[in-house]
Order: C-alpha cells, then structure tokens, then sequence
C-alpha cells in the first residue's frame, strides 16, 4: 500500500475550477498531451492547459469534429488517435516522437462507456479504451517523457474504482459479462498504473497520478445513462438541469477538470506521486474517511486500488495483452 496516500492540506476545495488551480503555474515552453481533450472536462483540462500558456495536442478519433470543438484555442494541435487500434497508438506517438519535442504533460483522459462490448482483438472495450490504449500510449512515449526531465502522466479514473476488482483470469469477460463490473474494473485499473508507473520511472523525473474528477453532468460519458438514471443518481432535476454540488462530488466540467489539472501542473505536488487524488487534494484511504454521508458519491480510494503488489501485477498483464 501507498505510503503516501494522505491528504497534504491544499488551498483549492472541490468548487475550485480548472483556472483557479492554475493561477499563478505558468506553463509556457511546456508541451502536453490530454487524450479525449476536445468534449466535456477533457475540453476544459486542455483550455486551461493552454490559458496558462502549455501548447497542447489532443488526440481524437475523429480529428476534424474535435478541431471544430478546439477553435479558437491557441497553442493546441489535433492528430488522430483510437485508443483500441494499436497501430492508431504506434502512429500517434511516432509523430511526435519525430517531431523531437518533450512530453512535460501527460492527460489519459478518453474514456469509454457502453458501446460494443469488445473490440477488434476480442479485448473488452472499456478496458482497452481506459485503460490498455493509455498503456500502450505511455510506454511508447517515454523517450519524450524522459527528455522532459520533470514529467507528469496523469490517468482520469473514477470513485467506480472502489468497487472494481481485475479478472485476473479473465479480465476480457469472456464469462459473465457485466457493463459495469466492466468499467470499474478499468477504472481501478487506471489507479493501479499510475502507481506503478510512478514506482518504475521516478527516479527518471516522470510521476503518475490517478484522479477522480467527480461526477460531472453535462458529459457524453455520464449523459449515456439517460436522464432516468440521472434524475435516480440525483445529478438532475425534474427539469433535467444539472443538480451542481461540489461538496458531494457533483461538478460542472470546470470543476470537474480541477484536480487533473492539479495533477498535471500544481507545484503542490512536486515529490509526490503514485497517488490517488480527490477534490484538489490527495484522497484519503476509504477507512479513513470521516466525510461520507448519505447524500455523498463515494470517491475516496479504496486500499486494493492502490496495492503495490496488484499494481506490479498488472503492468505485466498489460505488457503480455499488448504482446498478443
């Protein structure tokens, strides 16, 4: 278990928006990279990014929709990148790899929900999309990582995580297929990489960080539910309009892109990785948690998410799906 999974006592709260955090962090000269960052916090992640002067690129699959959201941003760039499509992963990291530019900033960020249940290769698509693409991804642009000298890679993950356990043996649900055993089981994985990647590549300058950004109504992601399921989860009225309370975990996509951007760039946590973040802060251990109420999304990090054995163990169950 993280040795340093407590919180350090920020400034920013959970209403603090993606602007606040970064008030004062000038990024310029810094190049980031924020997957899935032309719709809902994505967007939000690479504007800030950009306000505070990094020059972004966004990987898409569909770059010229994702352009279209991007204009008028300056200092952003759009290239193609399917995340279930290892040779969309290889091209995309090759281009900038040829380019010769450092990677300062990392954003895994493109998330699947729902959709086929399974992608060309047989791999279960919520685990190859948030999971094993953003694996590939990362691996292949190390070099640009380490000639960063100081990096942050930064997984978006989920309170789902505190219910997700890997399948080990069958993490592609070749038995028993559940949608959302599924997604939890990507989400505890994004945790558990960026706890290993922090482990193996630290003493290289480059940290992992995995983030809960809330539970942001607005998204295509949580929109897919269906305003049934909302007005059930109590994220909207029965006017169907966003119910916003930061304080329990429901955010605005500003809000929402806060702690990513509080991971990617906040000298708050310079010397600190391989950790679960909440609400601008380090999360605390579910077990240690005073501030859950009847009303709260559950979000704090749950022990088994961030164990170091389960965490090396993935990345070796990544290496070999990658190697199939």
């Amino acid at each position: 278990m993280s040795q340093v999974q407590r919180p350090i006592g920020t400034p920013f709260k959970a209403a603090a928006t993606a602007d606040e955090v970064l008030a004062g962090v000038d990024l310029t000269g810094r190049y980031a990279i924020v997957t899935g960052g032309h719709a809902g916090i994505g967007l939000e992640v690479t504007r800030a990014l950009a306000r505070a002067g990094a020059s972004v690129a966004v990987g898409a699959r569909d770059p010229d929709g994702a352009a279209t959201m991007l204009n008028g941003i300056e200092r952003v760039e759009v290239a193609q990148l399917d995340l279930i499509d290892p040779r969309s992963v290889e091209a995309f990291a090759a281009r900038w790899l040829n380019d010769g530019r450092p990677l300062h900033i990392l954003v895994n960020g493109a998330g699947a929900s729902g959709g086929p249940e399974r992608d060309a290769r047989g791999y279960e698509t919520q685990f190859a999309t948030n999971h094993l693409g953003h694996f590939q991804l990362t691996l292949a642009l190390l070099p640009a990582l380490r000639a960063a000298n100081g990096a942050r890679v930064v997984n978006v993950s989920s309170g789902a995580q505190r219910f997700g356990c890997i399948r080990w043996d069958d993490p592609n649900f070749a038995s028993g297929y559940d949608r959302r055993a599924a997604y939890a089981q990507s989400k505890v994985a994004n945790v558990l990489f960026a706890v290993e990647l922090d482990r193996r590549w630290a003493l290289e300058g480059i940290r992992g960080y995995a983030v809960h950004p809330g539970v942001v109504v607005g998204t295509k992601l949580n929109s897919s539910a269906g305003d049934e399921a909302l007005r059930r989860m109590g994220l909207i009225d029965g006017a169907g309009q966003p119910i916003i309370d930061p304080a329990v975990g429901k955010k605005t996509p500003s809000q929402g892109a806060s702690t990513i951007v509080f991971a990617a760039a906040s000298p708050l946590l310079a010397g600190l990785g391989g950790v679960y973040l909440k609400d601008n802060d380090i999360s605390p251990l579910d077990d240690e948690s005073r501030q859950l109420t009847a009303d709260c999304i559950p979000a704090e990090v749950a022990s088994h998410s961030i164990d170091l054995a389960s965490a090396e163990r993935l990345w070796t169950l990544s290496e070999r799906l990658l190697a199939a």
